[in-house]
């Protein structure tokens, strides 16, 4: 399988109804627990409002059936606001609540399973923490991978800082890359200038004080 063209990767930048590859820009990581002591609709709503263009729901706890009741609500948010709901690791869920997006770590459903029965335009999201991985992802059918950790992770403190050189390799494999782990506002402008396509932001949003203050200063960073 070719790289993407040039043409091809200007084309992904560009935001149409067609393409929500180009809605990763700002993506906030977020479960309930991420949220406390405040609601999660409320953090949501904040974090919307400073410019986050999708939501990825990570819980890793919930039963199926609260976790599809509260997908089932943020989808209905998501699509009023004109956000991407993208949902971490369960395909059934992510199907049920007609979600914008699925994100499969390493530990996942297979992604060539996934993409099987995750249908097109919807977007597929893969981790990627080697060259090996980023390219198995695109050959099974990835659209976008997420990397990092870009810096210490407060969220998965065990999780390894992944190293520069790491990430220009990645670049070649020639999928939009959303950078992960650690974000914040002091270092927002060091992860922008990796030329990523954009930042997936758990702890430092989830927890600010004003995310929506927080949300803008993170996207007025990008060059």
């Amino acid at each position: 399988m070719t790289a993407p063209t040039r043409a091809e990767m200007e084309a992904l930048s560009s935001a149409t109804p067609q393409n929500p590859l180009a809605r990763l820009t700002l993506t906030l990581v977020i479960g309930r627990e991420q949220a406390r002591p405040r609601d999660i609709f409320e953090v949501v709503e904040a974090a919307f409002a400073g410019g986050v263009s999708a939501l990825q729901l990570r819980e890793k706890s919930l039963l199926a059936g609260e976790f599809y009741r509260l997908a089932r609500e943020l989808a209905q948010l998501c699509h009023q606001r004109e956000k991407l709901l993208i949902i971490n690791d369960r395909l059934d869920l992510a199907l049920a609540v007609e979600a914008d997006g699925l994100h499969l770590g390493q530990e996942d459903l297979p992604l060539a399973v996934a993409r099987r029965l995750w249908p097109r335009p919807k977007i597929l999201g893969a981790t990627a923490k080697t060259l090996g991985q980023a390219r198995a992802a695109r050959a099974a059918g990835a659209d976008y991978l997420g990397v990092g950790a870009l810096f210490p992770s407060p969220t998965k403190p065990e999780a390894p800082v992944m190293s520069q050189a790491t990430l220009e390799t990645l670049k070649g494999v020639g999928l939009p890359l959303v950078g992960i782990g650690g974000i914040n506002l002091a270092n927002a402008a060091q992860a922008w200038s990796w030329g990523l396509d954009g930042l997936a932001v758990v702890s430092a949003l989830a927890q600010a004080a004003d995310p929506t203050s927080l949300a803008a200063q993170l996207l007025a960073q990008r060059p």
